[in-house]
């Protein structure tokens, strides 16, 4: 099964895509998508919307694991951030992409076992999960492959149910 993981943001947005087959992972692509700053907001959407689906297009996923917003105490980068994920959201579903949805602290449970794990420490369990040589990045990239590798574990629980 192919998983697209997203990390929402309007700057930088996060993505990755592996293949989930017989039990473990491996890395397709991942990057990110960068909108330039005091780029007016619907501006920076429409690159997001463009951007993702080239790459929807390009690898065909069948599943958009995405992260779920947490309760953010800037109030300006929560609605900021909620409305790239919309983007992103939409682009999965006019894809017939299936979409599953995580919170930050899913994630980094059920990668490190530690809920407020670091950055350094997700980056370094993408790495040992989808056998690369290096930590990916930038963070934003890490955090989309990581909500990929938890769908992939997810959705691997639920079938064996």
């Amino acid at each position: 099964m192919r998983i697209i993981g997203i990390d929402p943001g309007t700057g930088i947005l996060g993505f990755g895509v592996i293949d989930a087959v017989n039990g473990g992972t491996k890395l397709v692509t991942a990057g990110v998508i960068r909108t330039p700053a005091h780029t007016p907001l619907p501006e920076r959407l429409g690159e997001i919307y463009d951007g993702l689906s080239s790459i929807i297009d390009e690898t065909s996923p069948q599943v958009m694991a995405i992260e779920k917003l947490f309760f953010a105490q800037n109030v300006t980068t929560a609605m900021s951030v909620s409305h790239a994920r919309g983007v992103a959201m939409l682009t999965g579903y006019q894809a017939h992409v299936r979409i599953e949805e995580y919170t930050p602290l899913e994630i980094k449970q059920a990668m490190t076992g530690y809920g407020r794990a670091s950055k350094q420490q997700m980056q370094e369990m993408v790495r040992v999960q989808l056998h690369l040589k290096t930590a990916p990045k930038p963070d934003d990239c890490a955090d989309a492959l990581a909500a990929a590798i938890v769908c992939a574990f997810s959705l691997r629980t639920e079938s064996s149910v």
